[in-house]
């Protein structure tokens, strides 16, 4: 098998036993890297240490990750401009967070027969926020609700 270092240097090709060997006197681990290879990689390490390093990196990856939310506004098709207002400020702050946004018209009743006036609100909702966000998901009639999906504009 191929044997490296603890410094990356390669010892060459040796028994298993002189390999385990030169491990112990350096009281370090013999770890098989490429088992597939051909011949067999093997380095000699801290295999303690660099599991502790594996997890710390890990962790790190894990801290600096961003979790995108889906967020819901729901509304009826007869909205008041000061409440639509109130639900444009609520969705900016949403994707201004980096989340995407999902806007649900909900109609009651007889309110259906009317669907045109739903998907008029949910582009009028698009058009206010299309600087900021673009549509993932075009307004569909879903059951009694009208769905529609915003997601954030990527800085780049």
């Amino acid at each position: 098998m191929r044997v490296i270092d603890e410094n990356n240097n390669q010892l060459g090709i040796m028994q298993l036993r002189d390999a385990r060997r030169l491990a112990e006197e350096r009281s370090l681990d013999l770890v098989n890297v490429a088992p597939t290879a051909k011949p067999p990689v093997c380095r000699i390490m801290d295999y303690g240490k660099f599991k502790y390093e594996q997890s710390k990196k890990e962790k790190e990856a894990r801290k600096n990750q961003k979790v995108i939310l889906l967020k819901e506004i729901r509304m009826t098709p007869n909205i008041e401009e000061h409440d639509f207002q109130v639900k444009l400020k609520n969705v900016m702050k949403f994707l201004a967070d980096g989340d995407k946004v999902k806007i649900s018209v909900r109609f009651r009743g007889r309110e259906i027969t009317h669907a045109s006036l739903g998907q008029q609100l949910l582009m009028k909702f698009a058009e206010a926020v299309k600087d900021s966000a673009t549509v993932e998901r075009v307004p569909r009639l879903e059951g009694r609700s009208m769905i529609m999906i915003l997601a954030p504009k990527s800085s780049t």
